[in-house]
């Protein structure tokens, strides 16, 4: 049978600016283990600290553009395209335009803090 989300649950962010995250299915929202999806809200000049995460990541950009460094260097994600990330692989997300960005992410298991694996300092 079919569930019905009725609502996100907002999650706190990690970066330097503050960045609204609404979880609809994952770990909290729905208690789901298998995949996350949440729609992000981030603010011009918003960067995280980089990640080695334990999931997939999709992130499918609706309005503005995301940064995402990697080891081989950097991709700017505008609205209307999507990027893919792998489990294993440094990356880091900023939203340097001026509009900030607006975006969904699917992770594959479902996001978690403790899979993340973020940078120290």
């Amino acid at each position: 049978m079919p569930t019905l989300i009725p609502a996100p649950t907002r999650i706190e962010a990690a970066g330097n600016k503050p960045k609204r995250i609404d979880e609809y299915v994952g770990r909290v929202n729905s208690e789901t283990e298998g995949v996350s999806v949440a729609h992000m809200r981030s603010p011009s000049g918003w960067v995280e600290p980089g990640q080695t995460p334990e999931f997939d990541e999709v992130t499918v950009v609706l309005r503005g553009m995301i940064r995402v460094e990697h080891r081989e260097g950097t991709l700017d994600v505008e609205a209307g395209q999507a990027v893919m990330t792998t489990k294993g692989e440094w990356v880091r997300y900023s939203t340097p335009g001026p509009e900030g960005a607006e975006y969904i992410a699917v992770c594959l298991p479902a996001f978690s803090p403790g899979t993340v694996h973020r940078d120290l300092g």
